[in-house]
C-alpha cells in the first residue's frame, strides 16, 4: 500500500503534462479553499448583522434613528439597502415640500406617484447589486466543482498514454513496466475530485445561504414600501410591523 511520502514523490517525478495539470489542479483547490473560508465568513456576517439591523428597524421611534445606527453593521446587505431608499425618500419628500410651498392648492397627486416608484426604483436596484455582491466569487467554485474532474482525467488519460509508450519502447508489458506511469496518472484523477468535491458542496451550500438573504431582502423591500406608503396616506412614517410595533418620523 503506497504512503502519502510515495503519492508525494510520484506527483513530483510525474512528467512534465502531468506535472503542470496536478500544478494546475493544486492552485485551484487552494483557490477553492480561499473563497470557500472567505465567502463563510462574509455571509455569516452578513446573515448576523442583518438580523441585528432588522430587530433594530422594527424597534426604532423613527428612520432617522435608525439611520444613525446601521454605520456599524456594514456587512448587513440590508442596511445598504435601508441607506438607498431612505436617501431616495427624503428626496422624494423635499421635492413635494417644495412643490406645495410653490402651490397650496394641495398634494400632487403624479409627484406623490412618482416619488413612490423612485423609492421603489431605488429600493429594488440595491436589493440586485446587493444579491450580485453577496454571488460574487461562486462562479469560481462553480466552474472549478465542473471543470476540476476533466482536467484531472486529462492527466490521467496523457499519463496512460506515456505508459502505454513505453510498453513500446521497452517491448515488454509486464507490471514493473506500466504500473508507475498508471499510478502517477490516476493520481491526477484524484486530485482532480479532491479540488471539485468540496467546490461543490460550498457552492451548494452558500448558493442556499444567499437565497434565504435574498428572500429576506425581498420582504424586506416590500416592508419598507409599506412603511413609506403609510406615511404618505398619514403625514407619519411607523416602522409599525404588521400593525404590532410602533414607531414615528
Amino acid at each position: 500500500m503506497l504512503g502519502s511520502d510515495s503519492i508525494i514523490s510520484m506527483a513530483f517525478d510525474a512528467g512534465p503534462v502531468v506535472g503542470g495539470v496536478l500544478l494546475i489542479l493544486f492552485l485551484c483547490s487552494v483557490g477553492c479553499w480561499a473563497v470557500i473560508v472567505f465567502k463563510f465568513i462574509s455571509l455569516r456576517q452578513a446573515m448576523k448583522q442583518s438580523n441585528q439591523f432588522l430587530e433594530l428597524f422594527w424597534d426604532a421611534t423613527s428612520f432617522r434613528a435608525v439611520l444613525d445606527q446601521v454605520e456599524h453593521l456594514s456587512h448587513s446587505p440590508m442596511a445598504r439597502i435601508f441607506q438607498a431608499g431612505y436617501t431616495e425618500w427624503r428626496k422624494s419628500e423635499q421635492d413635494e415640500e417644495e412643490r406645495a410651498d410653490r402651490d397650496t392648492s394641495g398634494p400632487d397627486l403624479a409627484l406623490v406617484h412618482d416619488g413612490m416608484e423612485s423609492v421603489e426604483r431605488s429600493l429594488r436596484r440595491a436589493a440586485e447589486t446587493e444579491g450580485t455582491r453577496m454571488e460574487s466569487m461562486l462562479i469560481f467554485l462553480a466552474t472549478v466543482a465542473s471543470a476540476a474532474p476533466f482536467i484531472g482525467l486529462f492527466g490521467t488519460v496523457w499519463g496512460i498514454m506515456e505508459s502505454f509508450r513505453d510498453i513500446g519502447v521497452t517491448g515488454t508489458a509486464n507490471l514493473a513496466v506500466v504500473a508507475p506511469g498508471i499510478s502517477e496518472a490516476l493520481i491526477a484523477t484524484a486530485t482532480g475530485l479532491a479540488a471539485a468535491i468540496p467546490a461543490v458542496v460550498a457552492y451548494n451550500y452558500f448558493n442556499n445561504s444567499i437565497r434565504v438573504l435574498a428572500t429576506e431582502m425581498d420582504a424586506f423591500v416590500t416592508e419598507f414600501l409599506n412603511v413609506v406608503s403609510r406615511k404618505r396616506s398619514s403625514g407619519k412614517v411607523g416602522n409599525r410591523r404588521r400593525g404590532d410595533r410602533g414607531g414615528s418620523e
